[in-house]
């Protein structure tokens, strides 16, 4: 009688046994009973065999069983789904347990397909790749139909509520620099500044519910190998919102052509709806695409980058595609503000994007299109100084009032202000234009030592003084180029004082302009009062105040009194704006011409008094004279028709 065989061999040797056996039982490739029948004969050759039916019947469990249950369940929904629609889609919500159970199927034919047991058979190995190739395709569909149904729709009225806007005055001119057109304080139109937008903004793209399906979609996708499927549909389906979120906040796909012709009311507004975009894409679309990308494809982190700039770059895109069109368009002053503001949400929104992107060909390109708009902004300042130096108005100011160039560029860069720090970053002082600002700056140390900005300031008012003096010079009374230069810079050191300018420039600056006023009247009162002053002199009269030639006295009082008659006429239609510089004015004149007039009358007009018809020669009292004065510069020409004196 045979007796089993019971010689004790090393546990190296008894593995290498048991997986000779399976491998041979494996190698038959024969039904699961037939194998069963044999391991039986094996183990009764040797009882260290025995282990070998449990260590198959386990193989089985875990292995091919698993995958024969699994590919039930996925051939089950691709039969179920086969009459009608073949994407009809897993009960996600109705019923979850059976989407877990097609995610477990899932899994065990991923995790069947790494067995050793399974790889070295072919079969096998077909129907759990045909498994998973049927698994994806749905997956693919399943992924698609959630992120298209479940995508939340952009509240711009929430978002637009939470952006701070500013408004600013700007007296538009239509003709740009070519031009400076009529216009006053009253009038003009308000800059918007560009909106700002709240720290505390966030949206949901994607309803929460759906990212745990997502994810749960994703992961399996990367690992059965069809990453590259998971991630075309999510770019896909993740751009076109994107591209729809741009559509609700009013950007159109332009071409630089296309914007280049725009008519500047239209081309105003798309550069306002592009600001607004700029901040909501990058600080909350491309800011919650990548909460997204991070919450489906954790499980890869270069899957999670490529997703994201994949999804990004087509918005970017088009909105950098509209920024480099305006930078390279046509210059002209009104535009300035527009791309100052433009300049500001590029250069807030480029560390977000350096941060969030890997794509350094979206970095490069929003780089150029910053660089471009600050070299559009600097092009147009140096336009406008050029233009001010150059304004070829030849055309009087009516009465010596303030020229609409004063009014425009005073406006003008007062407005500017609000944008310094931004010029400071994009002003960059050439050699010539260094020479020049120190050359006009002289001594003024606190200018020497200032920001980008305020040289800037400071050239294009200088210009802008340079040119009124050209501008006086075609009025034939000197007299009235004082006035003409003291109402204009008077308006440039108000506009300075009042203002951030005043800190830009420094007290000197204006102590400065207010010493030239004070010479420009001076000058005033020499070239407007000296002839009838002239008339009230002793010398040429023939004697003293007893013995005085009548006859020269006569002349003389006709002779003044036609001075101040004509001189009244004069500037009473002469335009002093500022209330206390008119006073100023009218005090000094009094200051000259009262105390004189006094004088003489007192010394000579007795003389005349005692014959016929002294009121033909002595006019006016003294008092006339100062309530005459209190006439001039009003804008209103008025005249003294034979008058005689008001009083005795």
């Amino acid at each position: 009688m045979a007796t089993t065989t019971t010689t004790s061999i090393g546990t190296a040797d008894e593995d290498r046994v048991l997986a000779t056996a399976q491998q041979i039982v494996n190698s038959l490739n024969t039904p699961k009973e037939v194998r069963e029948d044999m391991l039986l004969i094996f183990s009764s050759f040797d009882n260290r065999l025995s282990n070998i039916t449990d260590l198959v019947k386990d193989e089985s469990n875990t292995a091919e069983g698993r995958l024969q249950a699994a590919e039930k369940v996925i051939l089950r929904w691709e039969t179920s789904s086969s009459g009608s629609s073949r994407h009809h889609s897993l009960p996600w919500e109705d019923a979850p347990e059976e989407v877990a159970e097609y995610f477990s199927a899932i899994d065990d034919v991923i995790q069947s397909v790494g067995d050793l047991s399974i790889r070295s058979n072919n079969e096998i190995m077909d129907r759990a790749e045909t498994a998973i190739q049927m698994a994806m395709s749905r997956l693919e569909d399943e992924f698609r139909h959630i992120l298209i149904s479940n995508t939340v729709p952009l509240d711009v009225e929430r978002l637009y509520g939470s952006i701070r806007r500013g408004e600013q005055f700007f007296t538009s001119i239509d003709e740009g620099f070519e031009s400076f057109g009529e216009v006053d304080d009253e009038r003009g139109c308000f800059h918007e500044r560009g909106p700002s937008l709240g720290d505390d903004v966030c949206v949901d793209l994607i309803s929460a519910d759906a990212l745990i399906d997502l994810k749960e979609i994703a992961d399996r996708m990367i690992w059965s190998g069809y990453e590259k499927e998971c991630v075309q549909v999510y770019c896909n389906v993740r751009r076109d919102a994107l591209d729809e979120c741009l559509v609700i906040l009013g950007v159109e796909k332009l071409s630089i052509e296309e914007v280049q012709k725009i008519e500047w009311k239209d081309l105003d507004e798309k550069m306002k709806k592009w600001i607004q975009a700029v901040k909501i894409t990058v600080r909350v679309l491309l800011s919650g695409e990548r909460r997204l990308c991070e919450q489906i494809f954790n499980a890869s982190d270069s899957i999670k980058e490529i997703c994201f700039n994949e999804t990004a770059k087509g918005c970017l895109m088009q909105l950098l595609n509209f920024g480099e069109a305006v930078a390279i368009g046509h210059r002209s002053s009104e535009k300035l503000f527009r791309i100052l503001d433009m300049y500001d949400a590029a250069a807030d929104a480029l560390p977000d994007l350096q941060e969030m992107l890997t794509d350094e060909f979206i970095c490069t390109e929003a780089k150029g299109v910053l660089h471009g708009l600050g070299e559009a902004a600097k092009g147009t300042l140096v336009e406008l100084q050029n233009a001010v130096q150059n304004e070829p108005s030849r055309r009087p100011m009516q009465n010596g009032e303030i020229h609409p160039a004063t009014r425009y560029v005073m406006n003008y860069v007062k407005l500017l202000v609000d944008y310094s720090e931004t010029l400071d970053s994009i002003l960059e002082t050439d050699e010539d234009e260094a020479d020049r600002f120190h050359g006009e700056a002289g001594d003024n140390h606190q200018l020497q030592s200032t920001t980008p900005f305020a040289k800037w300031l400071f050239l294009v008012i200088s210009s802008l003084e340079s040119n009124l003096e050209e501008k006086s010079k075609v009025y034939d009374d000197n007299a009235l180029q004082y006035i003409f230069l003291m109402n204009n810079i008077l308006y440039v050191v108000q506009k300075v004082k009042d203002s951030e300018l005043g800190k830009l420039l420094g007290d000197n600056w204006v102590r400065k302009r207010r010493g030239q006023i004070r010479q420009y009247a001076t000058s005033y009162l020499r070239a407007s009062w000296s002839k009838a002053l002239s008339c009230l002199k002793d010398e040429g009269i023939g004697g003293s105040s007893s013995n005085a030639s009548k006859v020269a006295l006569k002349e003389r009082f006709k002779s003044f009194n036609a001075c101040f008659e004509e001189l009244y006429r004069i500037q009473t239609a002469w335009k002093v704006p500022d209330p206390q510089l008119r006073e100023e004015l009218r005090i000094s004149i009094s200051e000259k011409v009262i105390p004189a007039y006094r004088s003489f009358v007192g010394r000579f007009g007795n003389q005349l008094e005692s014959g016929r018809h002294a009121g033909k020669y002595i006019k006016y009292t003294p008092e006339d004279l100062e309530s005459y004065l209190s006439d001039l510069f009003e804008g209103s020409p008025l005249v003294l028709h034979h008058m005689r004196r008001k009083s005795t």
